[in-house]
């Protein structure tokens, strides 16, 4: 075969993301706060662009009753659709919302968010959040975050674990000299002989702060903030310890030697490995910042006299953009020459697009959470402990969008119903098996009858983890002791330990 140059001619197929694309798959993961500042920013690039007063329009509405009996009627597929590849073909399922829930004037250029305002929706967020019976978590709505210090959270719980009023004074002493992290950086021998008192004293104090919420402060290094996290997790064996007492190990990557020193096989090293990855390395952070901001719900979900729903998105977080086309004519007319008469057409398709682009946004945030309502509705109805297994793939698959769509669409973003705010990532959750092997259940319900048993036990009657199996596999839930541990540490709820000592502790506030 002879060797020389020569020139080919081969065809490919290959998926150029386009600024346009790239803006629209953006525009799917902010939430409508963060759409709101987008809108600015556009508003400031491009001249084309105003803002109009917005005009409510009817919500969606998920019809009442098993989805296979409810009247469908399926969106128009947009550009966008066609663009990220999901246009919905023939076998396309439909989709329980009304159409003229959704309609944009497209021949004005206008883009209206078309739902009620938050403030005119029938029903209170408040009175749902906070009073569950089947342990739900609070509302998200109302955890503005105080801005109490990690100095305040301490001195008003240390009043209550220190009966000797001179521990209690040396106590606080030492709150105040703990840093944001909550770790004491200046040694104890140094602080003790400032305050004139034996190193002894100091020790007690110190000790004494090392039992208060978080669980970690007032350590003295990372290994001690860690261990005293493991004890009070009751997970502090002989093998943790020495995997604790070696993290530089840890830092090195030095994983195989580290599990020779602490003598278990690879499952249980993972598992170690895990536990302390979960542990918090400064637990003082969680305190003393600027206040949060108030949750602002994306998606408000409010029930019908029929039974139904009515799903909307909130407007009082999305203004009305329109296409000023008068003043796109006066300035066309005032184009004398090609470089600006450009500039103006590509002004105007980019607020086009925008609007487009807005307009299918939309129409995937009302179809992905109309999916969850209609997936979850014993939820809507009946609380936590009825949430059921969901994937993403399975409503990915339900209205006929990709996962990663769905993924998009779900961060950031929170749904506002009677029973509090609750991000649309909540209603996710991995399966448990039954104890009878038929089906799973959510791992949120788990957690709910988890916390139901722990704050129904009395101080002298406290659950532990092997009992806590036994109570839950009465009532359908099979679960192993590190899974039952592991799900009561998500919630927030300690050891068996942990909790008879705070309910002895209350229970000698009380007397």
């Amino acid at each position: 075969m002879a060797l020389g140059p020569r020139l080919d001619l081969r065809q490919s197929q290959s998926l150029v993301m386009t600024p346009q694309l790239q803006q629209a798959i953006k525009l799917l993961a902010l939430s409508n706060l963060e759409i709101e500042a987008f809108i600015g920013e556009a508003l400031e690039a491009n001249p084309l662009l105003d803002l109009g007063e917005a005009t409510p329009a009817p919500a969606a509405e998920l019809p009442a009753g098993p989805p296979e009996d409810a009247r469908r009627t399926a969106l128009e597929s947009s550009p966008i659709d066609q663009l990220i590849g999901e246009g919905r073909g023939a076998d396309d399922r439909p989709l329980d919302i009304d159409a003229s829930a959704l309609d944009t004037d497209r021949d004005t250029g206008d883009f209206d968010a078309g739902q009620p305002s938050v403030r005119e929706t029938a029903f209170d967020s408040g009175g749902g959040g906070g009073d569950f019976a089947d342990g739900e978590a609070p509302d998200i709505g109302e955890r503005g975050s105080s801005a109490e210090t990690l100095a305040e959270h301490l001195h008003a719980q240390i009043g209550a674990v220190a009966r000797d009023p001179r521990l209690c004074a040396i106590a606080r002493l030492l709150i105040d000299q703990l840093d944001e992290a909550g770790y004491l950086s200046d040694p104890l021998a140094e602080i003790a002989a400032g305050m004139g008192i034996e190193p002894d004293e100091a020790e007690a104090a110190l000790a004494l702060i090392h039992t208060l919420d978080p669980t970690g402060v007032g350590a003295r290094s990372l290994s001690e903030c860690i261990a005293l996290q493991a004890r009070e997790a009751d997970r502090y064996d002989p093998a943790m310890a020495r995997l604790i007492g070696n993290l530089d190990l840890v830092a090195r990557g030095e994983l195989a030697r580290l599990r020779r020193m602490c003598g278990v096989d690879e499952d249980d090293f993972a598992d170690m490995l895990a536990e302390l990855r979960g542990y918090d390395p400064k637990p003082g952070l969680a305190f003393g910042g600027a206040p949060a901001s108030p949750v602002q719900p994306d998606v408000i979900v409010s029930a019908r006299a029929d039974g139904g729903w009515n799903i909307a998105l909130n407007q009082a977080t999305l203004p009305r953009l329109i296409v000023n086309r008068s003043y796109y004519v006066e300035m066309k007319g005032s184009c004398a020459d090609k470089t600006s008469r450009a500039w103006l057409s590509e002004k105007l398709a980019d607020a086009n697009w925008l609007m487009k682009a807005l307009d299918q946004r939309q129409k995937t945030i009302l179809k992905v959470a109309s999916e969850i309502v209609r997936q979850q509705e014993a939820f809507f109805r009946q609380g936590v402990s009825a949430l059921k297994p969901l994937t993403l793939r399975a409503v990915a698959e339900a209205v006929a969008l990709h996962e990663s769509t769905v993924s998009r669409v779900t961060s950031n973003k929170y749904l506002m119903c009677d029973r509090g705010t609750y991000e649309l990532k909540f209603f996710f959750t991995s399966g448990v098996a039954s104890a009878d092997g038929e089906g799973s259940v959510s791992a949120e319900a788990v957690k709910a009858a988890i916390r139901q048993l722990i704050e129904a036990e009395t101080p002298k009657a406290i659950l532990s983890d092997d009992a806590l199996v036994d109570l839950l596999k009465t009532r359908g839930f099979d679960l192993a002791r590190r899974t039952v541990a592991k799900y009561r540490e998500a919630i927030g709820l300690g050891s068996s330990v942990q909790r008879r000592r705070q309910k002895a502790l209350a229970g000698g506030g009380r007397g």
